[in-house]
């Protein structure tokens, strides 16, 4: 009589089926998980830019001083600088904060690179917010879009208050506009 042999490991032939099965799954999970990951982007940036509104705001009062927030389009993407001193007053750089020139100080810079694929997109090219009031001078509309044309709309009001909205209701946590 013999004894049966006692097996240790893998065979060949299994090991080429876990790693088959192992792709297949990978592959057909991948594209949901980009756009889970395209989904986060978009609503980090909009979430981030509706924050630094209120921000901006804020320091115009606490400093007792005009404060802007302008918005530039670069080669490396879209941003935005807040500062103080006239619209004109502070450039985006590629990489790192803005440059200011004259009396102009900046406070914060945000760049939103090309390989984010996310970007800002306005009708105006700087908003002032008054001291005293807290007023922002113009209205304007901000768009934060990501590459599958899905955005996150920021209306600030002569009050200097943001109302977020999705055109279309397209993302999901926003009410559609």
């Amino acid at each position: 009589m013999k004894h049966p042999r006692h097996q240790r490991g893998f065979s060949l032939i299994e090991a080429t089926v876990v790693v088959a099965i192992t792709g297949v799954l990978a592959s057909t999970a991948a594209p949901a998980m980009q756009g889970f990951i395209d989904t986060r982007r978009l609503d980090g940036a909009a979430t981030q830019l509706a924050t630094d509104i209120q921000f901006v705001r804020t320091e115009a009062v606490a400093r007792n001083t005009p404060v802007r927030m302008s918005f530039h389009t670069l080669d490396a993407g879209s941003c935005y600088v807040i500062h103080t001193g006239v619209a004109d007053a502070c450039e985006c750089a590629p990489t790192g904060p803005a440059v200011c020139t004259g009396d102009a100080k900046q406070i914060k810079t945000v760049l939103l690179p090309t390989a984010s694929h996310v970007m800002v997109q306005t009708n105006v090219r700087s908003v002032l917010f008054d001291p005293l009031h807290g007023t922002s001078t113009p209205t304007g509309t901000l768009r934060v879009t990501d590459a599958h044309n899905r955005s996150v709309q920021h209306v600030i009001n002569v009050m200097g208050r943001v109302r977020s909205c999705s055109p279309g209701g397209e993302v999901s946590g926003c009410r559609a506009c």
